[in-house]
C-alpha cells in the first residue's frame, strides 16, 4: 500500500474529505468549498484543476441568472482514491514502529 501523491497534499486532502461526504450526484458550490477548506480562490482553483486532471473531481461552470456559479463533486474514481488513501494513512498510523526503533537488548 502506498500514498496517493495527488490526494496527499494537505489542501487536496481537505477538498476530497469534504467532497467524500456528499451523495453520489450531489454538488457543492465553489464558495462553500472554499470556506470549508480555508483556501483562497486561486489556491482552491489550482488544486481543483489538479484533481480534475487526475479524474478525481468534476467541475461544472454555469450561469444562474447573470451570475457565474461553479460547482464541484467527486467522481466515483475520486471517492475510491480517497478511501484508498485514507486506508494507507490508517495503516501508517497503526504500524508498530516501537518494535522497529528499539534495538534488541
Amino acid at each position: 500500500m502506498k500514498p496517493n501523491d495527488i490526494i496527499h497534499q494537505s489542501t487536496r486532502l481537505r477538498i476530497m474529505a469534504a467532497l467524500n461526504v456528499l451523495e453520489a450526484r450531489e454538488w457543492i458550490e465553489f464558495t462553500r468549498l472554499r470556506a470549508l477548506v480555508e483556501a483562497t480562490d486561486g489556491n482552491l482553483g489550482a488544486h481543483l484543476e489538479t484533481l480534475a486532471r487526475a479524474g478525481y473531481v468534476t467541475i461544472d461552470k454555469q450561469f444562474v441568472g447573470k451570475k457565474p456559479q461553479t460547482r464541484v463533486r467527486a467522481t466515483s474514481s475520486g471517492k475510491r482514491a480517497f478511501v484508498d488513501h485514507v486506508n494507507y494513512l490508517r495503516s501508517v498510523l497503526n504500524e508498530p514502529f516501537s518494535s522497529k526503533i528499539r534495538s534488541p537488548a
